[in-house]
């Protein structure tokens, strides 16, 4: 069955944030561990990687080209939402 392309920001938005919900359903330790030690984006180097891959190879090249949304989505999900762990970060 053939995958159909994401057109519009607001599916792309949804999408990059499904991507990131689960790169932290499956990487909870290790996204503390990387924000305890102030590593995180080398620590979850391939998982952020593939996931974008996944997002640009279901999102239009231009929406991506324009738009931010995955890199919204990484800050929102694996940032903000441990704002309340205690690390030498914050």
């Amino acid at each position: 069955m053939a995958t159909d392309i994401i057109r519009t920001p607001e599916e792309a938005r949804r999408f990059a944030r499904v991507v990131l919900s689960d790169i932290l359903a499956y990487n909870g330790p290790k996204i503390e561990k990387g924000l305890m030690e102030d590593n995180l984006f080398e620590s979850l180097r391939d998982e952020l990687y593939e996931g974008e891959l996944y997002y640009r190879s279901r999102v239009e090249k231009g929406l991506c080209d324009s738009t931010n949304f995955f890199n919204m989505a990484m800050v929102d999900l694996l940032i903000k939402s441990k704002g309340g762990l205690k690390t030498p970060l914050w």
